[in-house]
């Protein structure tokens, strides 16, 4: 966990800087490895040239990952904050 969240922060500025990003949320259960990303956009779905950089940012993970994650695209029903 350590060693990905390394990498993670190293690749802030890459991952904020994806057409429409707007946040990104990052959990781990630290026991099992098992874990999401929660990304919100202001588009619906990427373009090929995007999607190719995200595959790119995800290979920065490479070997801790069990298979490369796939996408899947929601829409958002509620988004609280305090």
């Amino acid at each position: 966990m350590a060693a990905g969240t390394k990498i993670l922060n190293g690749l802030k500025e890459k991952v904020m800087a994806l057409p429409g990003q707007q946040t990104f949320l990052n959990v781990m259960d630290d026991k099992t490895g098992k874990g999401y990303v929660i990304s919100t956009t202001d588009i619906a779905e990427p373009t090929p040239e995007t999607a190719e950089k995200i595959k790119g940012l995800w290979s920065a993970f490479s070997e801790y990952l069990e298979d490369q994650p796939s996408g899947e695209t929601y829409t958002v029903v509620s988004h609280w904050k305090n």
